[in-house]
Order: C-alpha cells, then structure tokens, then sequence
C-alpha cells in the first residue's frame, strides 16, 4: 500500500522541531524525505536529551526520535565545492525543500529562492523561521518560549490575577514549535497540487510569530470584535459554563463540560443539585456566562463533598462530558487510548526498539502503516549519492575530505 504522497521527494535542510515535525509528516504520508545533515555533527536535536537510545556513538536523544521517522540521513557539507555540487543534484530530482535557516543565510552558498527556483522551477521552497522573510525582526533568533510569549499566547494561560501563583504561563509543549510544523506541511501539500497543476514551484514564507498569532483563533477573534483582552481562567474554558477542571474529595482533578441547557440540567440532577437548573441565575447559557464566579463557587463546593471516580461515573452515566485530569502514563494507558492503537514500535538494526506515537489520521483507502525508524547520522549517505554514479572510492574520497 502506498501512501497519498507516493513519489513525492522532499529535501529538507532543517533542524531542530517545527520544520522536521512538517516533513515528518510529509513522510508519513508516504513521500521519501531526504535529510540533508552536517557531517560528524547533524541536527542539533540529536543530542537534545536525556533519555537517548542507542550507543553512545549513535544514539539518538527521544527528542530527536519524535520527529524524524521515515527519514533518510545524508551527510553533506553544501559549504564545499564538491558538496555544493551534490546538493544541486539532489535538488534537480526533488519536488520540495524545506529549510529553517536565518534570511539570506542559504543565499551566501547559492541555495537561497532565488537560486533554487532559478536551477529547479518546478521545485516548493519552503522556508521556516521566527520572524519571517521581511520587517524589523527577520534577522532576530527565537525558540519556541519566545514565540509563546511574543504572541500573546502565555497570557492566555495561568492562574487569574489575585489568585496564588497568577501570571501568565507557557504551554508545556512546544506548542509554536508543533502547530508551525502542522500549519507548514498543509501548506506544502497544497503547494504541490500547484505545482503538478501548473508546472511552477512556490516559496512558502512560514514564520512562527505569525502561526502562534494564528494559534490565538477564537482568542483573537474575541479581542477583534471586543476589544477586550480575554482574562487567565486557569483550568477553566472560554466558553460556555461550566467547562472547569474541579478537585475532588480525594486530591484528584477532572474536568467538565456542561454548557447546553441540556447537558447542565442533567448534571446538576446528576450532582444532586437540581435547583440549579432553574435558578435564575444560571437557567441560560448567557445567564452561566455573566453569574460564572458564583456558579463555580457553587460548584467547586458540591465536587469536595466525594471522591473523584464517584463524579466521574455519575456525570458519564448522565451523558455529560468528563474526563480525569491524566498525566502521559495515565493517558497512554486510557482504554480508548488503547483501542485507538496510538503508539508504534519501530526496530532499527543497531538502536534496537524505538516506541513512538503514529500518524493520528487513520486513511480508508492509503491506511498508514509503514513507521521506518529515524536514521543514524548519515545512514543513507553512500546509497543515495550512489544514485549519481559514485563509486566507493568517490564516496571515501569525500568522506576523506569533510564533504559526507
């Protein structure tokens, strides 16, 4: 079985996490992605660890492990003549390249857009930076935390004000970092159909300022029509009411969601608080939002009175929404979780076992089911130049010299 990119070949040139989570992705979806990395040293994220598998000569941080399956490594000095050379020839066979290089940076080695696009029309350039290819902070570095908190995303996260520990607070994950990797691999593949339309590449300029804006959505679209900055609400949603995390009798969380008329009638009969349907206060999803602070009140009361697994089985058993507050073992141990079939385990020759999570969209037609392990540094070097008639003495002598 193939997959819906089948055919397509990607260079990617990047590093780190948001542009090698993108042709990850494109991998997944069965295109062959080709990593172009510095020989003896590679991604950066490679050594991004503790915990790392492998032998201390080739082991890969779980960092690095999460966002490089079905890849393939070569190692490649394109600052040389002779790698330049090579890298012009993978080019000329590739539909995409995706870099994450500072502006201007691939220019001063002839592999910018222009130069690209010049040797290679056809070709989808896509480039990944903080700040995008124009304005006053292009030439600026960022990481995912600078982007958190220039976006205005930390502070739609946290505790309220006036509440122990407020202030705003960054995402556990690196959320820029995943959803520009996302943002860029849909825009690749629309890209292609471009191309294969009309026979003439495009550049992608994906900035990650611009997608932690985007991430913003509903946010953002509230502040619009408002003008109001949209407080901290912790644990709680931006919704309807009540959407809260609460504490149980025993110490643990577990959130709700009850915001139709219908659903908070059957949770209060549920919680054995059926009043507070009818309560004037909160017998409207409008009346829910303005009297919010009182209701949770009420609410955060009533859910002290018993344990957990006992809110839990009575909400659900009343068809309202809830869940336990998980931590990752919980989550992956989860028995819908389990019947989801959510992790893989792929088996590389030397590392051994590599677990990991698969591709979330299951396909009817082009199921996904091949997960080749992330590569060694320059695992693939000598097969896929070899595509070009070098011999093993041509490959040694650049070997030799620095350039694979």
């Amino acid at each position: 079985m193939t997959g819906v990119l089948d055919g397509v070949r990607v260079l990617d040139l990047s590093r780190i996490l948001a542009a090698p989570l993108a042709t990850q992705v494109l991998g997944d979806l069965g295109a062959e992605i080709v990593k172009i990395e510095r020989p003896e040293v590679g991604d950066d994220a490679r050594q991004y660890g503790p915990p790392f598998l492998g032998a201390p000569d080739d082991r890969m941080s779980a960092f690095y492990l999460s966002i490089n399956r079905n890849k393939q490594s070569v190692a490649l000095d394109f600052t040389t003549e002779r790698g330049a050379d090579l890298l012009r020839r993978l080019i000329s066979e590739a539909d995409v390249l995706v870099e994450n290089f500072r502006p201007g940076v691939l220019d001063k080695y002839g592999f910018g857009w222009d130069d690209v696009h010049g040797m290679a029309p056809h070709l989808v350039y896509c480039s990944v930076t903080g700040f995008g290819q124009d304005g006053p902070y292009k030439d600026r570095a960022g990481y995912d935390g600078i982007f958190q908190a220039l976006s205005g995303m930390m502070t739609t996260s946290g505790h309220p004000d006036g509440v122990p520990g407020a202030g705003p607070m960054k995402s556990g994950l690196s959320l820029v970092d995943i959803v520009t990797g996302l943002y860029a691999s849909t825009a690749i593949v629309g890209a292609i159909r471009h191309a294969e339309r009309t026979g003439v590449g495009q550049r992608l300029d994906v900035s990650l300022l611009d997608c932690g804006i985007a991430t913003l959505s509903h946010f953002a679209e509230n502040y619009l029509v408002s003008g109001q900055v949209p407080e901290r609400r912790g644990n709680g949603g931006f919704g309807g009411i009540p959407s809260q995390a609460f504490v149980a009798a025993d110490g643990r969380q577990f959130f709700i969601v009850a915001t139709t008329n219908p659903q908070f009638s059957r949770a209060c009969t549920a919680i054995g608080q059926p009043e507070l349907a009818t309560d004037p206060r909160f017998d409207s999803i409008a009346h829910r939002i303005e009297n919010r602070l009182a209701l949770l009140d009420v609410l955060t009361d009533v859910f002290l009175t018993a344990d957990a697994q006992h809110w839990l089985d009575v909400l659900e058993a009343a068809d309202v929404p809830v869940a336990p507050v998980n931590d990752i073992s919980q989550a992956l141990r989860d028995e819908q979780v389990v019947h989801r079939d959510v992790t893989i385990t792929m088996e590389h020759p030397d590392v051994g076992p590599i677990p990991s999570l698969r591709y979330p969209i299951k396909f009817s037609e082009t199921p996904i089911d091949h997960y080749a392990p992330p590569p060694t540094l320059g695992e693939d070097t000598a097969r896929i130049l070899g595509r070009f008639g070098l011999s093993a003495e041509d490959l040694e002598e650049l070997r030799a010299g620095g350039v694979i």
